[in-house]
């Protein structure tokens, strides 16, 4: 293992301990789309299947198994224990329009036509779009807390670590995935325009502001 994954890992864990620790001294979900927590829980669940199957490490299985823990912890949060804080109506993104093109794609586009290969991959396709409905909701708000930039901030550094370790992979042990790499860029490509924000204004101490569509 090399230090990017290690790297991505630790700030993946902490963007998703970052928002749990808000939502927890706040008690509240102000601000948090609940259709974006949904879709990680998908990722996790589908992803993490191979718990069941194949032992790779200790490393590898607790890592697993504390993002499933918290994922299915926060969608708790949110819909159940302060679900009267929860903005149902401005998370209004139509998950539909996520779900049904990952599916059909994780069929058609995969290394191997498996139950296990296939859940894998609709895992990969729906992480590198799970994060729309919050930018979306961020959008149409007009703006954000600062401990949620902190957390999606946190997040888009992960999935940049772990092009950093796609790129090692490539070059220490000639290892390539397509569908992982690419779907892992598409998901960074979101990100940019948050990552300039939040170095020109979170970290300068103003409050993140996006432009609300018409």
């Amino acid at each position: 293992m090399n230090v990017f994954r290690i790297l991505g890992d630790v700030s993946h864990l902490l963007a998703i301990i970052i928002l749990l620790m808000k939502i927890v001294k706040s008690k509240s979900c102000a601000g948090i789309s609940g259709k974006s927590q949904i879709l990680f829980v998908l990722v996790f669940t589908t992803r993490y299947l191979d718990l069941f199957t194949t032992f790779i490490s200790v490393y590898n299985t607790v890592m697993k198994v504390i993002f499933l823990i918290c994922a299915y912890v926060t969608v708790y949060m949110i819909y159940v224990k302060f679900r009267k804080t929860f903005d149902s109506e401005n998370d209004s993104f139509r998950l539909e329009f996520l779900l049904v093109p990952v599916t059909g794609l994780s069929f058609l586009e995969n290394h191997s036509f498996t139950p296990l290969e296939i859940l894998w991959t609709f895992s990969i396709y729906l992480e590198s779009v799970a994060i729309l409905p919050q930018l979306f909701m961020i959008s149409k708000t007009g703006e954000a807390e600062t401990i949620t930039t902190h957390y999606l901030f946190f997040l888009g550094l992960y999935r940049a670590l772990y092009i950093a370790n796609w790129v090692w992979r490539y070059y220490t042990e000639n290892f390539y995935d397509q569908i992982a790499v690419v779907s892992g860029v598409v998901q960074t490509i979101f990100y940019c325009d948050f990552f300039y924000l939040y170095i020109t204004k979170v970290l300068k101490g103003k409050k993140l502001s996006l432009p609300m569509p018409v």
